[in-house]
């Protein structure tokens, strides 16, 4: 009898738990990127007409917000990503990678790269220096 009264319980929480993670991914936020025109004809004619496409591969980007505190983190990453999305000329990404929500700029091959544009965001944002680093991450190029 305590063997079945166990089962029920751990089916009762299993069932619940894949609802809550349910309700979570629903949530989650997602990017849109707009494109102007040109850049597409201009990728086309630099690979000789051909249909350009986007690959991932690994990289770097600027991190410059991370946050694990659930009330605000997720409302913070956002409104920084409209802010940065307003005044930069790079991608904005937002990513839940629980239990962070983190906020981080550009698809750079080298690292060079990501440290230069780290120090242009550092001085067009002075107040988010000390949460400001590359990291390592996928990146999304064009060929």
């Amino acid at each position: 009898m305590m063997k079945i009264r166990l089962l029920v319980v751990v089916v009762t929480l299993c069932i619940s738990m894949g609802t809550w993670a349910q309700n979570i991914l629903d949530s989650m936020p997602y990017a849109v990127v707009h494109q102007d025109t040109a850049i597409t004809m201009l990728l086309e004619s630099k690979n000789g007409g051909a249909e350009a496409h986007e690959v991932e591969i690994d990289g770097y980007r600027v991190q410059v917000y991370s946050s694990n505190r659930q009330q605000v983190a997720k409302a913070e990453a956002m409104t920084l990503e409209q802010r940065l999305h307003q005044s930069l000329d790079v991608s904005v990404y937002v990513q839940y990678m629980p239990p962070f929500w983190k906020v981080r700029l550009g698809d750079f091959v080298s690292y060079e790269q990501a440290q230069e544009y780290k120090e242009k965001v550092i001085g067009i944002f002075p107040e988010i220096q000390g949460d400001t680093y590359v990291v390592r991450d996928k990146i999304h190029v064009i060929q």
